[in-house]
């Protein structure tokens, strides 16, 4: 029996427009703060509301675009996404006004939101179901790459560069992510009956139960990619906390080339148990760093880092399975509302995250806080042991 072919030049571009896309969103993600303290001289207050803006505008529209995927063609959808994103870096150079660039930054964040729902769907579009976990871990793995890069070079361009050259390297790269995007071939899309407009076609309601399951999951998640370089300086870590995602990076690299596999086995839940044991191993372990350093700072230090591999790998596991895990229970002419339920309950944690874990530790520690981050993946597994597995075993399409 012959495998189906998954490495095709269609999905080699798409991978390198994907790649493109993140790397230009990730090289100027650390430097947006000095460029708005020191350009517009806006207090920190003021950078968080703006730097929120981003985020709160592709959870909007994510489940709109959903379902414009589902109802219209997906690459010029796609492809006019991919446009505004690409274009608002070269709005960055003319924003005289903070006003002007907070209007940016909304935009900025819509057409993200949309591009990205539109790229996790054409990969399914493109590539042989039999393959699909590996397909999405491939794809997920560019994202992860750009993390792992894009930060360190914007920062190393910010003591080097002005920020209007960041700009400008962002806008290249998101050009030539565009050219790729356009190459892609995808299929003609399916004529379907058409459907009235209820809640259904804007969240997939039989992904809701996962939906809860991932939203749990990706509160600590939040917690950790914002507060976990404080936590290290408060707790007495003298090494880089940069570290800590450089490794976590290298772990879901690492993760996302044999958890796909897995999940084309029909794995899909037992890959996500497994993921949700690990990062509540690591969310513990993570919660005790502040005692354990007391005892023993070299151990402890050692640890830190080891964590930050372990929830890479665990993480890195989980993404693909659940990707695939929404897509399994939606019809193919569902696909993008599927993908936009996905993203958008790992978003809504995320903002939760990010609210809840400064204001614990403000109250309380950041022991508490990552303590507090343990036990909702506690509930996240059994939720998902006692009430996902099984609701997905009688509900997947295929």
């Amino acid at each position: 029996m012959t495998k189906d072919r998954l490495v095709t030049i269609d999905y080699c571009r798409i991978l390198a427009a994907n790649f493109l896309l993140f790397f230009a969103f990730y090289l100027i993600l650390p430097v947006l703060p000095f460029y708005l303290t020191e350009v517009f001289n806006a207090n920190n207050a003021t950078v968080g509301i703006i730097l929120s803006c981003y985020t709160i505008a592709a959870l909007c529209i994510r489940p709109f675009s959903g379902y414009l995927l589902d109802t219209l063609s997906r690459k010029p959808l796609y492809l006019i996404a991919y446009f505004i994103f690409t274009g608002i870096f070269a709005g960055y150079l003319l924003a005289g006004i903070l006003s002007l660039f907070i209007m940016l930054r909304i935009v900025h964040g819509l057409a993200f939101g949309m591009v990205t729902v539109a790229g996790n769907t054409i990969v399914i579009d493109i590539t042989p179901s039999s393959r699909r976990g590996e397909a999405v871990g491939y794809y997920g793995l560019m994202n992860n790459t750009a993390m792992s890069i894009g930060p360190m070079v914007g920062l190393f361009m910010h003591e080097a560069c002005s920020f209007n050259t960041i700009f400008i390297c962002s806008l290249t790269s998101g050009v030539l992510g565009f050219i790729m995007a356009c190459l892609v071939r995808t299929p003609a899309k399916q004529p379907v009956e058409s459907e009235p407009i209820s809640f259904d076609r804007f969240i997939l309601l039989k992904g809701i139960p996962a939906g809860i399951s991932l939203l749990l999951l990706s509160i600590p998640y939040g917690m950790t990619t914002t507060y976990v370089a404080m936590y290290a300086e408060k707790i007495g870590i003298t090494l880089s906390s940069g570290l800590f995602f450089t490794f976590m990076a290298f772990g879901m690299a690492v993760s996302r080339l044999f958890s796909g596999k897995q999940v084309d086995k029909g794995r899909i839940t037992q890959i996500i148990i497994l993921g949700l044991y690990l990062v509540c191993f690591c969310f513990f372990s993570l919660s005790l760093c502040g005692t354990l350093m007391k005892w023993n700072p070299e151990f402890t230090t050692v640890l830190f880092f080891v964590i930050a591999l372990l929830l890479g790998v665990g993480f890195g596991t989980m993404f693909p399975a659940f990707n695939s895990l929404f897509v399994s229970l939606a019809p193919n002419s569902k696909r993008g509302t599927a993908t936009s339920t996905y993203l958008t309950s790992w978003d809504v944690g995320i903002g939760i995250g990010l609210m809840s874990g400064g204001y614990i530790a403000q109250i309380t520690s950041f022991d508490t806080a990552y303590f507090f981050g343990a036990l909702l993946t506690v509930i996240s597994a059994l939720f998902f042991k006692l009430k996902v597995t099984p609701h997905f075993e009688r509900n997947k399409m295929r």
